[in-house]
């Protein structure tokens, strides 16, 4: 499985973004999928994550903000970002897997980063 991460940019607070995942391979709508960030400094963190049955993970620290989504005719998952902070800024990561545990922070497959910069 190849993952190509895309939708990152530069947004003000209180904006939003939109990051895709898109991945190659017939059997990705079976993969777990997650999303980590890391920010300068700061370990690498699993923020969302959804099965392949479509069971979602939200971490503390973006739930009711961030939403994670997948659409398997595209081989594409989404991680809509609203009420962004300047504390979300990061380097975002996708990941891909095919154990199905939801929490589960061990991924297989790893897409290049996305940076996400949150202005104040």
């Amino acid at each position: 499985v190849q993952l190509q991460a895309s939708g990152g940019g530069l947004v003000q607070a209180g904006g939003s973004l939109r990051l895709s995942c898109a991945a190659s391979g017939r059997t990705f709508s079976s993969y777990r999928v997650g999303w980590f960030r890391q920010a300068p400094g700061k370990e690498r963190e699993l923020i969302a994550a959804i099965s392949g049955a479509g069971a979602t993970y939200h971490a503390g620290s973006v739930e009711g903000r961030f939403t994670i989504s997948r659409d398997n005719a595209k081989n594409t998952v989404y991680l809509q970002m609203n009420s962004l902070k300047p504390e979300d800024t990061a380097v975002y990561y996708c990941a891909a897997d095919s154990r199905q545990y939801i929490k589960l922070a061990q991924y297989d497959y790893w897409g290049q980063g996305t940076q996400v910069t949150v202005s104040s």
